[in-house]
């Protein structure tokens, strides 16, 4: 897999936003090569207008295409797995499935 581009939009400082960011990070930080940028909506509302973003957290999928939204928890790790087009039997450390 190609590295992963996202965009993580977060409703300033809180502990649904820094859980967000954290469940992200530890989904992915052994397993897949990605650039995570974090935006601020209170900070930069511009940004979020730009992207259409109405809810926080929104994760964006940048890259690889196609363009993916996931909107709210992102401590599913299946789920999240799946809107990021990410097969979890691909990822070490898990067990594959027959």
């Amino acid at each position: 897999m190609s590295k992963l581009i996202m965009k993580l939009f977060i409703a300033g400082r809180s502990p649904r936003s820094d859980s967000a960011v954290e469940n992200l990070q530890q989904m992915l930080a052994d397993n897949v090569d990605f650039e995570l940028t974090v935006i601020d909506v209170l900070a930069d509302p511009q940004l979020a207008e730009d992207d259409f973003v109405l809810a926080t957290p929104t994760l964006i999928k940048v890259a690889p295409a196609p363009s993916r939204r996931i909107i709210g928890d992102l401590s599913d790790r299946k789920s999240l797995l799946r809107g990021l087009d990410i097969r979890e039997s691909s990822l070490p450390g898990d067990p594959k499935t027959t």
